[in-house]
């Protein structure tokens, strides 16, 4: 190979890496996938995502039906509108 020659291959090389480089980022950002928000007082007990108050470890540990400081993840700009038997959803803790 010559010079030129070596030249057009690294080019069509760099070309190649580029377009799989824009492939694999565009897999990584799933548009599909809706924006989320923490939506508290909307768990059902023991089915919170987390955040149930002092002495809990986490996911799954609300104790009672709509606790107001466990939080649900739902999808984004929905949390408000949830209405429970005990009141709405809420973007802050509650007291219940």
């Amino acid at each position: 190979m010559n010079r030129t020659q070596i030249t057009l291959a690294l080019g069509a090389v760099a070309v190649a890496l580029s377009g799989a480089a824009a492939s694999v980022a565009s897999a990584k950002a799933d548009p599909a996938k809706p924006a989320m928000e923490k939506c508290y007082g909307v768990a059902l007990a023991g089915k919170n995502d987390c955040a149930a108050g002092p002495g809990t470890s986490c996911a799954g540990t609300s104790t009672r039906d709509y606790q107001g400081n466990s939080w649900k993840l739902v999808p984004a700009g929905s949390c408000t509108k949830i209405n429970t038997p005990k009141g709405m959803g809420s973007l802050t803790p509650v007291e219940r």
